[in-house]
């Protein structure tokens, strides 16, 4: 499968071919969060399971309507029986939050990382990024 870029989210190729991660970078908006979902819906027709790394250490913020779409609330609900871990690195206060909320009531072991604890969350994965 290609590598994913689509506005402001790119991926971020791993030694580890069951680990996708993401590096988002400015705003979200609903074409970006669109093309998303149906890249990670493919993954998921394609991979039982799955471990993801979100990078937001320099995320400003989303399109609510981003948040609406069919595709991507699809994505959002698969995950919870393909993803097997979740990281995610510089999420907003209120987003790690969440995420440390969330790891107690889904089925999918979800940590957020400070953006000095990099090197943490690719542990986490069980992945390491590759650089070209």
């Amino acid at each position: 499968m290609q590598t994913f870029a689509h506005g402001p989210i790119k991926q971020i190729p791993t030694d580890n071919p069951k680990v996708y991660a993401f590096r988002i970078s400015g705003r979200i908006d609903d074409d970006a969060s669109e093309a998303m979902a149906k890249y990670m819906n493919t993954v998921f027709d394609e991979t039982d399971k799955v471990n993801m790394l979100l990078d937001l250490s320099d995320f400003t913020g989303s399109d609510w309507d981003s948040m609406l779409d069919g595709d991507v609330i699809q994505s959002r609900f698969r995950a919870l029986s393909h993803v097997a871990k979740y990281a995610v690195i510089g999420a907003p206060d209120s987003a790690a939050s969440m995420i440390g909320f969330m790891d107690k009531i889904i089925p999918v072991e979800a940590k957020a990382f400070d953006k000095t604890e990099e090197t943490g969350a690719w542990n986490f994965v069980d992945a390491r990024p590759v650089t070209a």
